[in-house]
Formats: C-alpha cells, sequence, structure tokens
C-alpha cells in the first residue's frame, strides 16, 4: 500500500501526546467564547497568543507559516472593503492614496481578522500535531459510527494516496523510456497514459480494502475494539475540566457584563 501522507508533523511533546478530544474541545472552546459568549477583540486575541504558544512548543509553528501568508491575502481583502465600503462608516481614519478608511469600518475589520486567526489556529494546532487516525479512533470511541469514521478517514488518505501513487507510476513510465517533462504538449501526451494506471491501480485498492475490511469484521455487529488501546492521561483530564470550568466562567461573566 502507498505511504500515507498527511499534514500531522512527527514531534516528542506532551501537545502532540494529548488526546484528540481535548484539541477539539479546545477548538469549542475558543470559538464559542470569542465569537458567541464574550465577543471582545481582546478575547480573540488572548486565544491567538494562547494557539501561538502551543503551535510553538510543539514546534510546528513554521507549518503554519506558509497558510498565515496564504490568509494574509484574505484579511488585507477584508480590511479595505470594510474600511472602505461598510454602510455603517461615519469618522474618517486615515487617507491612503485618495482614499479614505472609516474608523467604524476598520475596528469591525479588526474584528473579522482576530476571529478569522483565532479559527485557522486553533485548528492548524489539531491537524499539525494529531494523526487522523487518531483523531477518527477517538471519535468512534465515544460513539461516532464505525462507518462513519471509516468514510472520515478514507477522505483524508484519498488524496495523498493518489498523490503517492501518480508518483510511483510516472517514475515507472519514465524508466521505460516515456517522457513526462518538457513543454505543454509533452505534459500532455504523457498525462493520457496516467490516467489508466491511476483508476486501474485505486479500484484494485479500494477491493483489497473491502476484502481486508470483511476478514477483519467491519460489518459484523458488536463492541468494536482497537489494535492500540489508549488511555486518557492526567494532564488530558487536567486540560480537559480546565477548559469546561473557563467555558462556565466565561457564561457566568457574559451575564454579569450583561
Amino acid at each position: 500500500m502507498a505511504r500515507v501522507l498527511s499534514l500531522y508533523v512527527e514531534t516528542n511533546t506532551f501537545v502532540q501526546r494529548l488526546d484528540p478530544m481535548v484539541k477539539l474541545l479546545y477548538i469549542l472552546v475558543a470559538v464559542l467564547i470569542s465569537f458567541v459568549i464574550l465577543p471582545f477583540r481582546w478575547v480573540g486575541a488572548a486565544f491567538i497568543v494562547l494557539s501561538c504558544l502551543a503551535l510553538l512548543y510543539a514546534r510546528v509553528f513554521a507549518r503554519v507559516v506558509p497558510l498565515l501568508g496564504f490568509s494574509f491575502l484574505i484579511l488585507i481583502s477584508i480590511v479595505i472593503i470594510q474600511g472602505l465600503f461598510m454602510p455603517g462608516n461615519k469618522t474618517p481614519a486615515i487617507n491612503i492614496l485618495g482614499l479614505t478608511f472609516y474608523k467604524e469600518g476598520l475596528l469591525y475589520a479588526l474584528t473579522l481578522c482576530i476571529r478569522v486567526l483565532d479559527v485557522l489556529l486553533a485548528f492548524a494546532l489539531l491537524v499539525l500535531t494529531t494523526r487522523p487516525s487518531d483523531l477518527i479512533q477517538s471519535l468512534v470511541k465515544r460513539g461516532l459510527s464505525p462507518r462513519f469514521g471509516y468514510v472520515l478517514s478514507s477522505a483524508l488518505q484519498v488524496i495523498p494516496q493518489m498523490m503517492s501513487q501518480v508518483g510511483s507510476i510516472m517514475d515507472a513510465q519514465r524508466s521505460r523510456g516515456l517522457e513526462t517533462e518538457g513543454n505543454l504538449w509533452t505534459r500532455l501526451k504523457a498525462f493520457l497514459p496516467l490516467i489508466g494506471p491511476v483508476v486501474m491501480s485505486s479500484l484494485l485498492e479500494t477491493r483489497e480494502r473491502a476484502m481486508a475490511l470483511e476478514v477483519r469484521g467491519f460489518s459484523a455487529s458488536g463492541k468494536k475494539t482497537f489494535l492500540y488501546e489508549r488511555e486518557s492521561s492526567t494532564l488530558d483530564r487536567v486540560l480537559q475540566w480546565t477548559l469546561i470550568v473557563v467555558l462556565i466562567l466565561s457564561i457566568a461573566a457574559r451575564f454579569v457584563l450583561v
């Protein structure tokens, strides 16, 4: 079977060893508090700093930088559109190249940018420090249907698998004298002989996987067992209850502030 690639980065830190459900709970708490319960800019900024510190400690922050660079274009467009054209704009704040940016629009754009970065960094913490198989297994253990879990796992694996298969097939074709590099016409001619092997290998792999699942009793009724049983650590339980307490306190603070 082709080697499955993912965004997951192998590190030996406590962040990586955390239960995936704790990281999912962190995403839920970060989004609920900064979007709904306490929708203040400083709250969202606090979660951004917390996510950055966790990513730095896990030694995966470098993998987030390209994603931040891509999102920077979106954030800039938000600032320009809201700063110039938001219906509630009244107070001029700054003039750049003859364009007047308004205070109300800039503040609203700042709120949107903080929320985007909050969600982006929280999900990056989960994706970059968690194996997809560990995440699916944790969800199945907590009641998710094994069939639906398998569908999610397959969806996460299908693109990396096909990319690996394409690379192997192209290497094999080049070893047999097929030109796969050059101008556009040469690449197009090399693409057509590539389609058949990729499709056939994908179908064969699907059949082999279905047979392997049936042999292992995937469709059998009863309680499922796992090859690797992972028990929640003390740190997992402490962080889980800490996040729950933070969520409860934030709800209480909302009632006090209102």
